[in-house]
């Protein structure tokens, strides 16, 4: 795909986005950038703020294939991924895909959901595929998660584990919307009417522009400087878990999508710095000292980046 078609490919997605979703255009980017890097988002805010309707709209203009699962307590794994039926009629067992088959899945307040039944996402997340039976079935290669969790009401959940938390790219907020943006909203509600968002992406355009991620510039000063961010995560003694290898490689293929989604071929430490947060802060186990006093994953990671030495030089080819 060309640069032209592919920049304009991305601003034709962020115009359909912000025709249904008030604001909130740097979580559009962000969703952006997990998507082209393959990754999966964890959506935590409060109820209300527009998270299920970010999940379809997002899906939609990218013209990708939609389904929503609903964790509740009583959800099997074989609810997620399918089952084998018996058939009498052929004497063999069929293969019933569940819902995991398809290009973007919501997984609604995931963790509503018994640690069994979490668990049955991580191949999926992992590898793309289902194993059932002995039997590998592929999934879509488009194939995203994007989950939901209140971080408010605690009663009746199951935390995620932290091998479930490391397989998302990034956790994102909404948050709610200032005043403006709370009226616009009320006057669509008023209309009644879906907005239509246009004519979503085709599959070429959506392919093309994971094609051209691939071919963004990292330099060795910021491969070193990512790493570097990683490995002091795991020396703090306010950190119980640090940031593990995949997170380091997370962090320097977002950070070439986000270089990509702002119109550049080459990254910059100010990529790095916009994603270290999203992509770090949700995978580390910070101390039980460190919690009491009132220290979060964010804060460490803000530190983090405040502690280590910013490469200068030529960062492009």
């Amino acid at each position: 795909m060309a640069t032209d078609k592919a920049h304009s490919a991305i601003s034709r997605f962020k115009d359909m986005m912000s025709k249904v979703i008030v604001g909130n255009q740097e979580t559009i980017r962000l969703a952006l950038v997990a998507f082209l890097t393959e990754g999966h988002i964890l959506i935590e805010d409060v109820p209300g703020v527009g998270k299920t309707l970010l999940a379809r709209t997002f899906a939609r203009c990218l013209g990708l294939e939609f389904r929503r699962i609903q964790f509740t307590p009583d959800l099997l794994p074989s609810d997620i991924t399918g089952i084998n039926v018996f058939n009498p009629k052929t004497l063999e067992f069929e293969f019933k895909p569940g819902p995991v088959f398809c290009d973007v899945l919501l997984a609604d307040e995931i963790n509503r959901a018994t640690p069994r039944t979490q668990s049955s996402l991580l191949e999926c997340m992992q590898e793309k595929q289902v194993t059932i039976d002995g039997v590998t079935h592929l999934l879509s290669p488009h194939f995203t998660v994007l989950a939901t969790q209140n971080p408010i009401e605690l009663q009746g959940t199951f935390p995620l584990p932290e091998a479930q938390m490391d397989r998302f790219l990034m956790r994102i907020h909404l948050g709610y919307p200032d005043e403006e943006g709370e009226k616009q909203i009320l006057e669509r509600f008023e209309q009644g009417s879906e907005i239509d968002p246009g004519p979503p992406l085709t599959q070429g355009e959506v392919a093309g522009l994971k094609e051209r991620v691939k071919q963004v510039y990292l330099s060795d000063d910021l491969r070193s400087y990512i790493s570097s961010i990683c490995r002091l995560t795991r020396s703090l003694d306010a950190v119980e878990l640090g940031a593990s290898p995949r997170a380091t490689l997370s962090l320097a293929l977002a950070s070439k999508a986000h270089a990509f989604v702002e119109g550049r071929d080459f990254v910059l430490p100010d990529d790095v710095k916009a994603l270290a947060v999203p992509v770090l802060a949700h995978r580390l186990v910070i101390s039980q000292d460190s919690f009491i006093r009132g220290i979060n994953a964010q804060d460490i990671v803000l530190q983090v980046l405040d502690d280590i030495t910013v490469p200068i030089g030529d960062m492009a080819r």
